[in-house]
């Protein structure tokens, strides 16, 4: 992929919380996140990777390795320390979009990005109609005509399996899987080239995870968007992704083809994780 433009490019991305000191910054006095002399706590550290076109980047770690910390930082929710990161369709990948204005970064959390956080409350407000939700996206893009609102949530609510009845529904009467879904519509409402799932499984039952990642798949191959899917699952990333990144500290310790990681890890963290799931 060496030739392909990636969609999202990141580069040495951190997010510190303390002062830091000369041996942290230097990288050499840090385990698991942590510098035993100024105790800062690295929650990332010097991230780096690239994320291309069609393709599902798998991310998996240990509670505490900072995976959905760097999705939180791509989305806006937390300021990083450092680091750079650009966007093939926002001004040609040309300004690290950790440097732009907030109306800037809106402008990318409402028509470059879309967020499935692990919490639906994070994601949907529970006191809104579905199609509501999903209009509260379409409305923060810009969009004011009703009828074409009506429209696209009506489409992107069937298109994840919620029956047309329950469209009018709350989220608050949902099951987590159908609350779920309803996030997925919602961060699909403006076509996004790219889409951040946080732990989207976790809580559900078995058969109720897997038809929620057998409908991200599916969607992902009929609209052919990018997607960063992070869990602590290996049986979630080995189902989705294309690539896998095995964090670790706050630091990426492995990377490759997700075949290949399974079938041969060099870390060994990356072996501990794959022996579990044997």
């Amino acid at each position: 992929m060496d030739n392909i433009m990636p969609v999202l490019a990141v580069r040495n991305m951190s997010v510190r919380f303390g002062e830091s000191c000369e041996y942290c910054i230097k990288g050499c006095a840090v385990e698991k996140g942590r510098c035993p002399y100024c105790h800062t706590i690295w929650a990332l550290n010097k991230v780096s990777f690239n994320l291309y076109p069609g393709e599902i980047l798998g991310i998996v770690g240990e509670s505490g390795s900072g995976k959905s910390t760097l999705l939180k930082a791509l989305y806006f929710d937390m300021e990083v320390s450092c680091g750079e990161a650009y966007l093939s369709e926002y001004r040609e990948g040309r300004e690290n979009i950790f440097e732009i204005s907030s109306q800037q970064k809106r402008y990318i959390r409402n028509h470059k990005m879309g967020m499935v956080y692990q919490n639906p409350v994070m994601g949907l407000r529970m006191n809104f109609s579905n199609s509501a939700n999903v209009a509260e996206k379409l409305i923060a893009a810009g969009i004011r005509n009703a009828g074409n609102m009506t429209q696209r949530a009506e489409y992107l609510l069937s298109h994840v399996e919620v029956p047309v009845s329950r469209i009018k529904e709350e989220p608050k009467n949902f099951s987590g899987g159908m609350q779920q879904r309803v996030q997925i519509s919602k961060a699909l409402a403006n076509n996004p080239p790219v889409l951040l799932l946080d732990e989207v499984t976790t809580g559900l039952d078995l058969s109720v995870q897997a038809r929620v990642l057998d409908l991200i798949k599916k969607i992902q191959l009929e609209l052919g968007i990018s997607m960063i899917v992070v869990s602590h699952d290996l049986s979630v990333i080995r189902m989705m992704s294309d690539r896998t990144l095995v964090m670790l500290g706050g630091r990426i310790v492995e990377e490759g083809l997700t075949d290949q990681i399974l079938e041969d890890p060099i870390h060994e963290f990356t072996q501990t994780l794959v022996h579990s799931l044997l």
